[in-house]
């Protein structure tokens, strides 16, 4: 048997913008992209244009997200974690700073005793992630 486990994100109505950030800083790409535009779904129409739907894949980044409509309230908590782990200091450095400008870093990107550079933050998009790079 194969499994895969897949991350879903909601956003709070920014969720293209946030795809963006994260297909640039990430260099994959956003796929399968539908907007609540033809949804059947009660929802207002100014809402319609957002992503009721959307992947970003490609450079080892698999995830899934979409505009939460606004009768499922979102709640922001610490109950998940987007993890990377990689192997070049560089770019970890890289990809920690442009997760952590404008969020907030709750462990700097720092040698552990593991042996890897760590650093965990969450996001201007109220995302935490948390960074591993092996040294």
């Amino acid at each position: 048997m194969i499994m895969k486990i897949k991350a879903y994100l909601a956003f709070d109505g920014n969720c293209e913008q946030a795809l963006n950030f994260y297909a640039n800083l990430f260099d994959a790409n956003i796929t399968n992209k539908q907007t609540y535009k033809d949804s059947k779904k009660d929802i207002p129409e100014n809402f319609r244009s957002k992503l009721e739907h959307a992947e970003l894949k490609g450079n080892g980044i698999d995830i899934m997200a979409y505009d939460a409509s606004p009768d499922t309230p979102l709640t922001s908590g610490n109950n998940i974690h987007m993890s990377i782990d990689m192997n070049d200091k560089e770019k970890a450095t890289s990809i920690f700073e442009a997760l952590s400008k404008g969020g907030r870093v709750h462990y700097e990107l720092r040698e552990r005793d593991w042996g890897a550079l760590y650093g965990r933050c969450t996001d201007q998009y109220n995302i935490q992630w948390m960074i591993n790079c092996t040294l």
